[in-house]
């Protein structure tokens, strides 16, 4: 076909014909339907759409996290340390966890210097790396 075009005469409306029909040959032939689109006439009326998963709640933790750094078994107290945004207040009731399980209870008397502060131990001991929080 090829040599066939080469040996004819071709001139320009005969190419705008050519390239016409090749580019809207496709629209020309018959389409077949979309099973998607016959199968929503046909079928029956969709039911409720299913409700999305639950949007999860993400809430801030303000919660108190410190480690013990000292503890005074003769004086009954530790000095605890805290993060720098994060310190308790005087008189607040902490608890002293060690592996997970609570060991002692502390209440915060003070003096504070930079993120340490020194509590009371109330019940149980303390050991140095203890993990301070206030629940």
């Amino acid at each position: 076909m090829a040599f066939i075009i080469t040996k004819m005469k071709i001139t320009f409306p005969t190419l705008a014909l050519l390239l016409a029909l090749a580019v809207s040959g496709c629209s020309l032939l018959p389409q077949a339907p979309h099973p998607e689109k016959n199968s929503a006439a046909t079928s029956k009326p969709a039911s409720k759409p299913k409700s999305a998963a639950p949007t999860p709640i993400v809430t801030p933790d303000f919660s108190l996290a410190a480690k013990v750094v000292s503890v005074n078994t003769v004086g009954r107290f530790v000095v605890l340390s805290f993060p720098a945004s994060q310190m308790p207040k005087v008189e607040q009731t902490l608890f002293i966890y060690r592996a997970g399980l609570k060991v002692a209870e502390v209440r915060v008397t003070g003096p504070q210097q930079e993120n340490n502060i020194v509590a009371d131990i109330t019940s149980g001991d303390a050991q140095i790396g203890d993990t301070v929080r206030d629940q």
